[in-house]
């Protein structure tokens, strides 16, 4: 059922909300006028971006829910706050949100009076959008089978909505390179996880990057290897401080011993001599 008014022209307010699937969302409907009896009101929530034969999504009648001409995919998904209906806050409360209720809603207030007259009303744009997680980068794995020097890298990131762009980099020219693998797969919830792929030659100063990019939200998370190029070297530095050190140790170690040997040597003259004196004055 279409509701077409013909009594007053009134500027409407626009929202946008996002929402995760699965999750409530809120749709903004307040009236900052004075306070308001619900008896003499009608509060209808439409679609308002199609054209089918139902696009009642919820209504109020007279203080009451009428559920008589409530679109079926919504029967049961949706509330309004009571506690505030009487103050202009006639937000609604969509339940369990999936990927077929991305709409333009507009919220339709009519007063009745002397006359029926529209005294507010609000579009609320619902699109649905979720972060995806820090994507996890994983390799360099050689490829035993490979006539080349070929490695391996696998990224992978989930729990976001809608399906995400994915794209290797090589951070040494910020050229795009094509994955040899992409799955993208759908949850229960509608949300998405994905898996990439990408096999490349290898070099000695090798820089990937692996970016998963959600559009809507305008996000672009990323995960990068670095093969650091003086890793031998500090090796090889390491390996030679090492040495230095035991040297350094060693050549202690026969000092220490050259030491004992002078005293106890300077200890036997001493009591050679002794003894001599004593012989002499015997």
């Amino acid at each position: 059922l279409c509701l077409f008014f013909n009594l007053l022209v009134i500027a409407l307010e626009e929202k946008i909300i996002t929402s995760k699937p699965g999750d409530n969302a809120t749709l903004s409907c307040i009236y900052q006028g004075k306070e308001l009896h619900l008896k003499n009101l009608r509060v209808y929530w439409q679609i308002a971006d199609d054209q089918e034969e139902c696009s009642v999504v919820h209504a109020l009648i007279s203080g009451q829910d009428s559920e008589s001409e409530q679109c079926i995919h919504f029967k049961n998904r949706t509330q309004l706050f009571w506690d505030r209906l009487e103050k202009g806050d006639f937000s609604l409360l969509l339940l369990n949100v999936s990927q077929s209720d991305k709409h333009r809603y507009k919220c339709v207030v009519l007063q009745k009076t002397e006359y029926t007259r529209v005294i507010h009303q609000a579009e609320v744009v619902l699109r649905l959008a979720a972060s995806y997680s820090q994507p996890i980068l994983s390799g360099p794995i050689r490829n035993s089978d490979s006539t080349e020097e070929e490695v391996t890298f696998s990224c992978r990131s989930g729990n976001g909505y809608p399906e995400p762009n994915v794209y290797w980099i090589n951070k040494t020219d910020n050229s795009h390179l094509p994955p040899s693998e992409l799955k993208i797969s759908r949850h229960a919830d509608g949300t998405y996880s994905v898996f990439s792929m990408l096999k490349v030659k290898a070099t000695s100063n090798m820089q990937i990057e692996c970016s998963v990019e959600n559009r809507i939200l305008q996000e672009n998370l990323s995960a990068n290897y670095t093969q650091q190029k003086q890793s031998n070297d500090s090796s090889t530095e390491s390996h030679k401080t090492l040495e230095k050190s035991r040297r350094s140790a060693q050549a202690a170690g026969i000092v220490s011993i050259v030491i004992l040997i002078g005293l106890l040597a300077v200890l036997a003259c001493w009591l050679r001599r002794r003894r001599s004196s004593k012989l002499v004055s015997y």
